[in-house]
């Protein structure tokens, strides 16, 4: 975990339980890691829209996202996935450690939580790195989620 993930994690009073584990890239990677991690697992996915607003949708790490249905939600004619440099841009992410703690980094992406995960009792993200992974229970991923100064929403997509 980056120095200013971990101070902005106690700057917040945010408490989370850190477990190592090999780097892994893609959902189907972290399967076996996935049996040692307790809590439900996130995967977030960076997106951009016809206008080149930035999105980070976090949605459990099983289910697909239907972009249709997020855009309609959202009144967009597209939303494409952005591009490594925009992540590195936007959120100071590479691709295989997208996590919604990038969002510490920006003023300007749009987050959206799945309504699934957020009501999930624990909860675990990349700590912006792909070879650890945090577990937050869900009073400390909502004290995460107020403490953004960003836009962002909780959906049922």
């Amino acid at each position: 975990m980056d120095n200013r993930l971990k101070e902005y994690l106690q700057k917040h009073n945010i408490e989370y339980k850190t477990y190592e584990h090999p780097a892994v890239f893609t959902v189907n990677e972290s399967k076996e890691i996935k049996t040692k991690i307790p809590g439900r697992h996130a995967k977030c996915l960076f997106l951009i829209d016809e206008k080149l607003n930035f999105y980070l949708v976090c949605l459990p790490a099983e289910k697909r996202l239907d972009t249709k249905i997020l855009k309609k939600e959202l009144g967009l004619r597209e939303l494409h996935f952005a591009s490594a440099e925009e992540l590195k841009k936007e959120i100071n992410l590479t691709p295989g450690s997208v996590s919604i703690f990038g969002m510490i980094y920006t003023k300007t992406v749009f987050l959206i939580i799945d309504s699934e995960l957020w009501n999930s009792d624990f909860v675990g993200f990349h700590p912006n790195i792909n070879t650890s992974t945090i577990i937050l229970n869900h009073e400390n991923l909502e004290k995460f989620y107020n403490s953004l100064k960003v836009k962002k929403e909780i959906l049922e997509i």
